[in-house]
């Protein structure tokens, strides 16, 4: 893994908001709110962690993105490599 990767893994770790998030899209794509229930988050932390993660090119929103409400993320590609690790290297 290349330095970039361990800089997003690094990032993702350093909030547990971002982990729960990212770890609760690794097993299907989510609503906020769905995330929010399925984690014990509140919807605003998801939201923010939400936005955080797609900055990084971790998640993605598999809407349109005039869609305001039902605003479905998946994990990318990227995603999903750094949530591997995460798990593989026991950092959570």
């Amino acid at each position: 893994m290349v330095a970039s990767e361990w800089d997003d893994v690094s990032y993702v770790i350093s909030s547990r908001y971002r982990i729960a998030t990212l770890k609760r899209l690794s097993d299907s794509p989510a609503t906020p709110s769905r995330i929010a229930e399925d984690t014990d988050l509140s919807v605003a932390h998801v939201s923010r962690a939400l936005q955080e993660l797609r900055d990084h090119e971790l998640t993605e929103l598999l809407v349109s993105e005039d869609r305001k409400k039902g605003r479905v993320y998946g994990i990318t590609d990227h995603g999903e490599a750094v949530w591997e690790t995460i798990e593989a290297e026991n950092m959570i």
